[in-house]
């Protein structure tokens, strides 16, 4: 199916120690079957790797006809089943208590709570009972990429003490961003000016912040309290490709200069993320095109693979209320009498079994051997 929009990955260790290569779900259970696998949960656009030149003369058992190299995969040091910035896997064989990991929706590794570059793991927006207040999560090393994001309305943010803790950093650099944006404005009316008198011609108009003419609407923009400016409820209506650019200003030319430290974004955080031209240029310069794409997210995915799983199931049992209601009134009987006596018989089994030893498969053939017994007694 080509590189899929996300997909579950496997890495196995056993063909590929150097952690180069990442395989299939169908594969990891068909061709590696008993192999020491790593299971890296789910990868964006990524085109299994099984029985191309990577694993040497070994073949994939359900397509052979496989590329030699994928060049589009990105692989980390998760393919080697090494985690975060301690490089440690998971579970850790170390430690006694297994530490919770969160994974960057940018670069997809995974990191412990005491390694995100935090001042104290409180800081993690979460509800009175610890669940996540989150949807996605950037990490320290990714939020450069992401700095744009701090021009936002606080909204796309995540609420809890992390929130708080980042707009208090958005005040205390807002006149820091007034003079960015001061120095920024007064260039672009220099060179207006002189462009009005045939003395400059400028090499690229992308570099106007909002537009040809700036004058008092640029200093208005302030970093780190852009909801003054840009109303929240106009970011939800997300401007079209040809339309005017929700920031008002030019990323390119005016970022957010800040203590770099990690993101957690609100639910349906991106569904406010300008989609002028731009923007969009400046999101596939810097390789992260795909936070536009609602289906890109972990949530997004989960929820499309519940759906399937309750259509599958709904389907299934409609096939056998299908088939049950064709049966005639004494097959019908025979099915309910049959599940009546086999749950008996298992209770009766478990009641009776010691639960210190392990059941075998003599056990589970016992169990319906009493049960042809006793139907052979009441026939």
């Amino acid at each position: 199916m080509g590189y899929m929009k996300r997909q579950a990955i496997f890495s196995c260790v056993t063909c590929t120690p150097d952690g180069n290569a990442g395989v299939c779900t169908a594969c990891s259970l068909s061709c590696h079957d008993g192999h020491e696998i790593v299971e890296l949960w789910t990868k964006r656009r990524f085109l299994c790797d099984c029985g191309n030149s990577k694993f040497g003369e070994f073949s994939c058992k359900l397509f052979a006809n496989k590329d030699v190299e994928n060049a589009q995969n990105s692989y980390n040091h998760n393919f080697k089943g090494l985690y975060c910035t301690c490089n440690r896997p998971y579970p850790d064989p170390d430690v006694d208590e297994q530490v919770e990991m969160i994974q960057c929706c940018i670069c997809e590794n995974w990191f412990h709570e005491e390694h995100l570059g935090l001042h104290s793991p409180d800081e993690i927006p979460r509800d009175e009972e610890g669940e996540p207040l989150y949807e996605d999560f950037i990490c320290k090393s990714c939020s450069a990429a992401c700095s744009f994001l701090m021009l936002y309305p606080q909204t796309i943010w995540a609420k809890g003490e992390q929130h708080d803790a980042a707009a208090n950093e958005a005040t205390s650099s807002t006149s820091k961003g007034k003079n960015v944006l001061e120095d920024v404005s007064s260039a672009e009316e220099s060179r207006k000016l002189e462009k009005d008198h045939g003395l400059y011609s400028s090499p690229n108009s992308n570099n106007l912040i909002g537009g040809s003419e700036l004058g008092s609407a640029g200093k208005e923009v302030v970093i780190g309290e852009s909801s003054k400016v840009i109303d929240s409820n106009q970011c939800t209506k997300n401007a079209t490709p040809s339309g005017t650019c929700l920031l008002g200003v030019d990323v390119a030319v005016v970022c957010p200069v800040s203590e770099i430290k990690p993101f957690f974004l609100s639910k349906n955080w991106r569904e406010s993320l300008c989609r002028c031209e731009t923007c969009v240029d400046m999101y596939n310069q810097r390789c992260i095109g795909y936070l536009l794409d609602k289906e890109d997210s972990i949530v997004e995915y989960e929820k499309t693979a519940t759906q399937k799983r309750e259509e599958k199931l709904q389907q299934r049992e409609g096939d056998e209320v299908n088939f049950f209601n064709k049966l005639g009134h004494v097959e019908k009987m025979e099915i309910l009498s049959g599940i009546a006596d086999f749950k008996d018989e298992f209770r009766s089994f478990v009641e009776n079994f010691d639960s210190s030893k392990p059941i075998t498969s003599d056990d589970v053939l016992q169990i319906f051997e009493n049960l042809r017994k006793k139907r052979q007694r009441l026939q």
